[in-house]
């Protein structure tokens, strides 16, 4: 499979490094860091996907947007605060879910996803990140988060709220051609848990590589000559 994507991939970039060309920043929290030991993180697998382009990875288990603390955060654990100044071509974004998480628990949580992302997707704490970096003349690839799909698991409880984000999330992408919202909700089959670590929360290092599958499709997609 891994074979396949890649002779894809490099079927769009007309086979050749330098047919297409994108410096891409990743940012985020552990949806994108974790793996990163085996050299199996979602930033890694971009490389080898995306052999002619310069991949930077920033992403920060355990950050979130709403991160208070400003020491902490500069070291990563804000995600707005990942940013590295540079000529980007594209910033691969995502989320918010540890915001939710450690401030509602996935139970009612219209404050926190509020100030994350107001409901007609045209203001808060995400929303204003992704103007920043638009305003460095970045294209952004906001990425949602892995569905357990009908399994135990303790991200169960919190589908709705991802549903109901991602629908802002939509919302926020169609109001500028320059960003775009990455939907995860159906990568993962029904009942299989192959794309999770041991936990249930975090990708295995084969969700990793389905991520960057799709991330990679939606760069090339723009790029290719």
């Amino acid at each position: 499979m891994r074979g396949l994507v890649l002779g894809l991939l490099f079927g769009l970039l007309g086979g050749a490094p330098g047919a297409g060309r994108a410096d891409v920043l990743v940012m985020g929290d552990s949806l994108l860091a974790v793996n990163g030991l085996q050299g199996a993180a979602v930033a890694d697998v971009l490389r080898r996907l995306l052999p002619a382009e310069t991949v930077r990875d920033r992403a920060v288990p355990g950050a979130s947007f709403l991160y208070p603390l400003p020491l902490t955060g500069a070291l990563g654990l804000s995600i707005p605060k990942q940013y590295v100044p540079g000529r980007w071509d594209w910033v691969v974004l995502n989320g918010g879910g540890n915001d939710v998480m450690w401030r509602c628990g996935c139970g009612p949580c219209r404050r926190v996803m509020d100030r994350l992302i107001r409901r007609d997707g045209a203001g808060g704490a995400i929303v204003t990140e992704v103007r920043k970096l638009r305003a460095t003349g970045a294209r952004v690839l906001f990425v949602g988060y892995l569905r357990s799909n009908g399994f135990q698991s303790p991200i169960e409880a919190c589908a709705a709220t991802g549903d109901e984000i991602d629908r802002r999330l939509a919302r926020m992408a169609a109001a500028d051609p320059g960003v775009r919202f990455l939907s995860l909700a159906d990568l993962v089959p029904a009942g299989d848990t192959s794309y999770f670590a041991l936990d249930r929360i975090h990708p295995s290092p084969k969700g990793s590589a389905a991520i960057a599958a799709r991330i990679a499709a939606v760069i090339v997609a723009v790029i290719a000559p």
